[in-house]
């Protein structure tokens, strides 16, 4: 009896170390599941946010638009799944000092953006922070991607596709909200293709 209780009791831990992420009690929070999310965020701007087709999209705006977290987080970690056009312009803004007024002044911006003009920063990148390769070498458009990003104290990680692109210390942002964007694209201010995102879960440190 007693052996059986060691035996029962191992693979118990083992089948909750191996828990994926969605398990309730596995410390993370799901924000969006599938079209299912809209709620646990603020919209900032003009965008067609909308859910659609298994996911949260947008496709269209004035200018920046962004889903913006109710919560402030200072050590955390987020999984994102999404889905980029050749011509997105998103990303995901960690840190955001001022929510009125969200942009890679005031947050760090971990870019979804292949076509952008100066590609040190495109996609995978942090704007004006941690650079990545050139010519691209990450590119997200026309299929679904990963994003999982860590942030703890000075130091951000970030991981493409279950490849490291970003490890930086910076100290400059320490706590602050999170938000999606779609924006459009410079010079010409044209729209960019749609963002879709369908999986964005946190955790805090």
């Amino acid at each position: 009896m007693k052996r059986l209780l060691v035996i029962a009791t191992g693979l118990l831990v083992a089948a909750c170390s191996s828990m994926p992420s969605w398990v309730p009690g596995s410390g993370w929070t799901t924000l969006i599941d599938g079209d299912k999310g809209m709620e646990n965020f603020d919209k900032v701007g003009d965008g067609n946010w909308r859910a659609e087709g298994g996911a949260i999209v947008a496709d269209k705006a004035s200018g920046n638009t962004y889903l913006l977290t109710k919560k402030s987080y200072k050590d955390f970690q987020i999984r994102a799944e999404f889905w980029a056009d050749h011509t997105t312009n998103s990303g995901v803004f960690i840190r955001i000092q001022d929510p009125k007024k969200i942009g890679a002044e005031n947050a760090y911006e971990v870019n979804i953006f292949d076509q952008r003009v100066g590609p040190e920063y495109g996609t995978a990148a942090i704007v004006n922070f941690a650079k990545v390769p050139v010519p691209p070498k990450y590119l997200a458009g026309g299929k679904w991607n990963t994003f999982e990003i860590t942030a703890k104290g000075s130091n951000i990680v970030v991981l493409f596709n279950g490849e490291k692109t970003v490890d930086m210390q910076g100290a400059k942002f320490l706590e602050g909200p999170f938000a999606l964007q779609f924006g459009n694209r410079p010079p010409k201010n044209l729209p960019g293709g749609a963002i879709k995102w369908r999986k964005v879960q946190v955790r805090e440190l």
